[in-house]
């Protein structure tokens, strides 16, 4: 008896190994040849909000860039560090990523997410999240202002009464108004976030544009009966 409990002990375990070699793979497969954008290829298109950044706090820019800039190269070290920060501080644990295609997510945060917006480095991990206690993130680029983030970070029931986020006090100089290092280049990944996706203002005047977005139902060919011609029958036949 002990012997057969080892060989489905063992049949067990190779399943187990099996089943998780198989989920790993799996979905690889369909995007095993998609192009993974890196840092340099992101930062190429730098955002007029990022301008702005530079333009807004001039000081508190060249202490966190080195540069006064807003070019490529000074977009890629705010990327990179407002990704870092939006990890460190747990911002996925009640932000997602990813929108979903169910539960009206659609209709909140705009198109359903893709694969090709997940091959880049700065997903690597992508960071869907755990559950949403704020909006998804996915579509963030422009929704807001920078003045408002600004605002946001240090005191978000300024805006939002109803919000349940914490105070970041740290992501600001002393004087508590302008945005450090860590407070510039979170609003820079938040403000990138979507940035990819066109997005178009859901009202009455940009309608041809919204149907442009969505395919045509394919028509149904008509059936088209030929029609039944009936030979003449001779009279002896009957």
């Amino acid at each position: 008896m002990e012997r057969f409990s080892f060989i489905f002990l063992a049949a067990g375990v190779a399943c187990f190994v099996f089943a998780f070699a198989v989920s790993a793979v799996l979905p690889m497969l369909p995007v095993k040849d998609m192009h993974v954008q890196t840092i340099a290829e992101l930062a190429e298109n730098v955002p007029v909000d990022f301008e702005e950044l530079a333009e807004q706090y001039p000081d508190a820019f060249q202490k966190a860039f080195g540069s006064t800039q807003a070019d490529s190269e000074t977009f890629a070290k705010a990327l990179v560090r407002g990704h870092k920060v939006y990890v460190s501080e747990a911002c996925w644990h009640c932000h997602s990523q990813q929108v979903r295609p169910w539960g009206n997510d659609e209709a909140r945060f705009g198109r359903v997410a893709y694969p090709e917006e997940y091959h880049n480095e700065l997903n690597m991990p992508p960071l869907w999240g755990t559950r949403r206690v704020g909006p998804d993130l996915s579509r963030a680029a422009g929704k807001q202002s920078n003045d408002w983030h600004v605002a946001h970070f240090y005191r978000p029931v300024d805006v939002v009464p109803w919000s349940v986020m914490p105070a970041y006090p740290w992501f600001y100089e002393k004087d508590g108004k302008t945005p450090n290092r860590d407070g510039l280049s979170i609003i820079t990944y938040v403000q990138w976030l979507g940035s990819w996706h066109k997005t178009v203002p859901e009202s009455f005047f940009h309608l041809e544009e919204i149907e442009d977005g969505y395919e045509a139902p394919a028509v149904p060919k008509p059936i088209i009966q030929e029609p039944v011609v009936e030979e003449d029958v001779a009279d002896e036949d009957y």
